[in-house]
């Protein structure tokens, strides 16, 4: 446990979050999603804060102070969140990372010794685990993402991390299981032996050996996993929103599929996409040698 209280683990209500302006400076992106926000004006700051580039809505914790811990009132932010990213047809694809150079060192434990329990209704802990987002969502991570932090990351489809992060599932060297996604995910993420390793163990990873067993998309200096994030984002959110949150869908859906159905089922989905005014404008906008102007429909 941290002095602080924020630890490495992972009902409240529904709580606001700010949606700011994110800009670009010589040194990064900030503003709404950028890694420098904080709690030092001595002024309540927002636990969770959303920015739009484009069509890529930035999430960024802003717990600096306990490592961007999870509470009950972050949880329900990011749900919220994650509601706007879904239901917002101007919106293709998301970011999450945190606020202070590092990622998320799990459940608020304070707040989980006074009782808080940071799990938002269908969503769960988090706000993520156990219903992540429709749309694809990218984390961009510096420092550490520890238990309940590497369980965000697991939620996600896509992971840039500075060359200095660390990953890990510590839960079982204090006596717990990690049961917010991570050992479910783990081992689709990873090679089965890997993955048993890893949660047996509770080590600490290396961001080189997360990228060696396929977990990372991209190492990148420290202090630039946002913008190499933001970049990857939009270019899926530059693709035809139909068939990117279809193609994600399914990729996640199939491996329990049982086999003979896949094609029907796959065209279950597709189906729709083939039909929608977009994929003709997809092919409108390809033989007039131009760029396509998305729908959404």
């Amino acid at each position: 446990m941290e002095p602080n209280g924020a630890g490495f683990l992972a009902r409240g209500r529904p709580v606001a979050y700010r949606t700011a302006r994110l800009t670009r400076s010589t040194s990064g992106w900030t503003g709404g999603g950028g890694a420098r926000l904080s709690n030092s004006s001595g002024v309540s700051a927002p636990k969770l804060v959303t920015a739009r580039h484009g069509r890529v809505l930035v999430l960024t914790i802003n717990r600096p102070a306990t490592r961007n811990a999870i509470d009950a009132e972050t949880a329900w932010a990011m749900s919220s969140a994650l509601d706007e990213l879904d239901t917002d047809s101007g919106l293709s694809a998301g970011v999450l990372t945190g606020a202070g150079g590092t990622f998320c060192a799990g459940m608020d434990l304070k707040a989980f010794l006074a009782g808080e329990k940071p799990i938002a209704g269908e969503r769960g802990f988090g706000g993520i685990v156990e219903k992540p987002p429709a749309k694809p969502l990218v984390a961009a991570v510096e420092g550490y993402a520890l238990a309940g932090g590497f369980e965000l990351v697991l939620a996600c489809d896509l992971v840039v991390a500075a060359d200095d992060a660390r990953f890990g599932l510590p839960e079982v060297t204090r006596g717990l299981v990690a049961a917010g996604g991570g050992l479910l995910r783990l081992s689709r993420r990873v090679p089965f032996h890997l993955a048993m390793e890893w949660a047996l163990t509770g080590d600490i990873l290396t961001a080189e050996a997360a990228r060696a067993a396929g977990l990372v998309n991209r190492l990148v200096r420290p202090g630039t996993a946002l913008v190499s994030a933001l970049e990857l984002a939009n270019r899926v959110a530059a693709n035809g929103p139909l068939a990117v949150a279809a193609t994600k869908r399914i990729l996640h859906e199939a491996r329990d599929w049982a086999r003979g159905e896949e094609f029907v089922r796959q065209r279950e989905i597709s189906g729709a996409v083939s039909d929608s005014e977009d994929a003709r404008e997809g092919a409108r906008a390809f033989t007039e040698k131009r760029p396509p102007r998305w729908s959404g429909r």
